[in-house]
């Protein structure tokens, strides 16, 4: 589910998606350093079926065998839906909504505290068709290659993994057909992080 976000007047909701090792989360974190809130969507996905939730016990009843001792098992909920689009799409039906809700919360207390600026952290943006909720679209873009050498390098992947994970995402083409900011990544962390300060600089300006 994807409508249903309240209307704040001068109050820029900010989409932020990359491929993965790209860099999108040293922007997020930089963004945080620079008081800017995020609202982190992976977050809130493992939220909403966190011990206890209605969201863990509607998955389940719709997967049985995906709970165990009280706590959901990602392996087992995989096998389940990996290969059936009808399962992935009855998952997605019930956390989707649940992510949702919990994203435009996060959104309202900020805005409550005086923020002018929302970031929503949201790795599949340009797949989940929502980019039209967010203005500006903010994508983190590097080159394939370098993003799996960074897989491979710092997260010990095996090459095939690495290209099968890159596959498995929108291509660079898409994301960049929804941006309306670019940040390369495909430099070093400082030169990032630079274009972040530029960034916000900007709407702090445009702010005034």
């Amino acid at each position: 589910m994807n409508h249903g976000w309240p209307e704040h007047p001068g109050v820029r909701r900010v989409g932020l998606t990359g491929g993965i090792a790209a860099g999108k989360s040293v922007v997020s974190t930089r963004l945080g350093e620079l008081g800017v809130p995020v609202v982190d969507h992976d977050q809130l996905a493992r939220s909403v079926v966190a011990v206890g939730t209605p969201g863990l016990a509607a998955v389940e009843a719709a997967f049985p065998g995906t709970v165990k001792d009280g706590v959901l098992d990602r392996v087992a909920l995989g096998a389940q839906v990996f290969a059936d689009a009808s399962a992935r799409s009855r998952l997605n039906g019930i956390v989707h909504p649940l992510i949702h809700a919990a994203a435009i919360a996060a959104e309202q207390a900020y805005v409550a505290a005086g923020a002018r600026t929302v970031v929503h952290d949201v790795p599949l943006l340009a797949e989940t068709g929502q980019t039209s909720h967010f203005a500006p679209v903010v994508v983190v873009d590097a080159p394939a290659g370098l993003r799996v050498r960074r897989l491979v390098e710092g997260r010990g992947l095996a090459e095939d993994e690495a290209w099968a994970r890159l596959a498995a995402q929108a291509d660079d083409e898409t994301r960049l057909q929804v941006a309306d900011v670019v940040l390369d990544g495909s430099g070093d962390v400082a030169g990032l992080r630079g274009q972040v300060d530029a960034l916000v600089a900007s709407w702090r300006a445009a702010d005034e």
